[in-house]
């Protein structure tokens, strides 16, 4: 699959990662239609980006939500056949602190949005997909997924947010066998310390501390780079159920 054929659905595509795809997708002559629930940054990406992007509101927990963003993205540009999901939310919280007990409702709500919110729009979006005409390699789309190396090494405070992005590298393989059947690639990235806005708000001196901490290079990761293995695991069809990852040779200390 060109770039130039891709129709794909970004979650979380008004910022971060899912605004690099976005750019990516659109800058090399594809479509895409961004979900997310920030209006302000979503509208004023479309507006740069002209008649190839579109914004539909979308809660991914909600399969509503979802549902009605997809058929959004059939009416504007006939079908979709990716779908890079990276929509995320992040906290800090230990199960055991000072502050009390690791609140149930938040270790729900981070399981709700990064793993169930995920899995919703793989569903979903591989139902659409299914009706596609299939290449020669008899390929109908792409699902790529956005797990994190808290997945593998998570820190001290990461227990609700590893579990989440653990789940969203787990069920990787199993979709990947069962949507081979009809022609539909699965694959996730677990990225490292990437500058996002999560990164934007702390100090300068942060920053670098955090990113001297990458074997190599000694630096943020950027969100063009996730772009660019977006694109990678597009054009190239082996790849299919598996985790890569994007961090420098990092592994997290415990904290």
């Amino acid at each position: 699959m060109k770039l130039h054929e891709v129709v794909a659905v970004v979650t979380g595509g008004a910022s971060g990662l899912g605004e690099a795809v976005v750019r990516k997708m659109v800058g090399d002559g594809g479509k895409a239609i961004i979900f997310d629930v920030n209006d302000e940054r979503a509208n004023a990406l479309v507006q740069e980006l002209g008649g190839n992007v579109q914004y539909a509101r979308v809660d991914v927990t909600k399969e509503v939500d979802v549902a009605a963003g997809l058929e959004q993205a059939i009416a504007a540009f006939g079908l979709i056949n990716v779908a890079v999901n990276c929509a995320g939310i992040a906290n800090a919280s230990k199960v055991l602190s000072k502050r009390g007990v690791h609140a149930l409702d938040m270790f729900e709500k981070v399981i709700s949005v990064n793993l169930i919110g995920t899995f919703n729009v793989i569903r979903l979006a591989a139902e659409k997909m299914e009706h596609n005409e299939p290449d020669t390699d008899g390929q109908r789309g792409v699902i790529i997924n956005t797990a994190s190396v808290a997945a593998f090494d998570g820190q001290i405070g990461q227990a609700a947010y590893s579990a989440s992005k653990g789940g969203v590298a787990a069920m990787t393989l199993p979709i990947a066998r069962e949507l081979a059947d009809i022609g539909v690639r699965v694959m996730t990235i677990a990225p490292g310390l990437i500058d996002t806005p999560m990164f934007a708000t702390l100090p300068e001196q942060a920053r670098t501390a955090l990113g001297a901490m990458t074997p190599f290079p000694k630096r943020l990761g950027k969100p063009f780079e996730y772009a660019l293995l977006v694109e990678s695991i597009i054009h190239n069809c082996m790849l299919n159920g598996e985790v890569i990852r994007l961090d420098g040779a990092i592994r997290m200390q415990p904290k």
